[in-house]
């Protein structure tokens, strides 16, 4: 296995360049477990977590290589939120935001909260770069839109951000934990609602009909909380698997969203 330590984007070109195949590894939480099961066996490595311009994290931007130890430390509720769930402090200092995004993992936790805010995601090349929306960049269950010679630059929050936001997750034990279902709720002060999902379909799912309806209300009653919690069960697409079956995580996002929900209005 060779590689590859650029430390700066013109670097990572240059190892592309030599060796397109290559992979690009960032905190490594999920490719070297692959790789230490022997089923991921890469010839060429580009590691990422030396590259400054990955590092950059504004109030509008986080950039692919900032770890899950300093989003702990975020403004932003949910991110913080989501960022405390991951794994052990260990892999929280090795984890990245554009991990998830080049894992596309429907359990990545970190991809709710994108989608519940309808981020965008900046990939670089050597002839520039070029924004997708967030479920243009997400094809599918582990697959994304990057292109031979990409690298994920990192993802852009829009300007109006909603003034409250939560997540939640579940599984089968309370720490270092796979979601068996997630949810990212956000509430502006309009009252508009927005619910993202994770784990419960081919990839993160938005609750649109769920949004919709909730938006609507301005002072929910109990009655509209219920109907609320159906509709994003009904509106998960889950599976059954080795972690959960397809009935419980219908049920458990649905009340995870409800939960979040009530503590946006809170």
């Amino acid at each position: 296995m060779e590689i590859n330590r650029p430390r700066d984007l013109a670097g990572v070109f240059d190892a592309l360049d030599s060796s397109p195949d290559s992979l690009l590894l960032a905190g490594g939480t999920d490719a070297m477990v692959l790789v230490n099961a022997g089923v991921l066996r890469p010839e060429h490595v580009i590691s990422l977590r030396r590259v400054s311009e990955l590092k950059r994290w504004s109030d509008g931007f986080i950039g692919s290589c900032v770890t899950y130890a300093r989003l702990e430390h975020s403004d932003i509720a949910a991110l913080a939120e989501l960022s405390r769930t991951v794994g052990s402090p260990q892999i929280r200092a090795a984890g990245t935001l554009g991990g998830n995004l080049g894992t596309a993992s429907p359990a990545g936790d970190a991809l709710p909260f994108l989608a519940a805010v309808d981020a965008s995601v900046e990939l670089a090349s050597r002839a520039g770069s070029r924004m997708m929306a967030w479920d243009d960049f997400l094809t599918g269950p582990k697959r994304n839109a990057l292109e031979s010679g990409e690298v994920i630059l990192g993802a852009h929050l829009p300007a109006d951000m909603p003034s409250r936001t939560a997540f939640a997750k579940i599984g089968v034990r309370q720490a270092m934990v796979i979601s068996i279902a997630s949810v990212c709720v956000t509430r502006s002060e309009a009252g508009a609602v927005t619910v993202a999902m994770g784990a419960v379909g081919p990839t993160v799912l938005r609750a649109r009909r769920a949004e919709e309806m909730i938006s609507a209300e301005r002072a929910p009653t109990e009655a509209a909380l219920d109907e609320f919690q159906r509709l994003v069960s009904e509106e998960a697409q889950p599976i059954t698997d080795h972690r959960s079956t397809e009935e419980y995580r219908k049920m458990a996002v649905g009340v995870l969203a409800r939960r979040a929900l009530g503590r946006c209005m809170g």
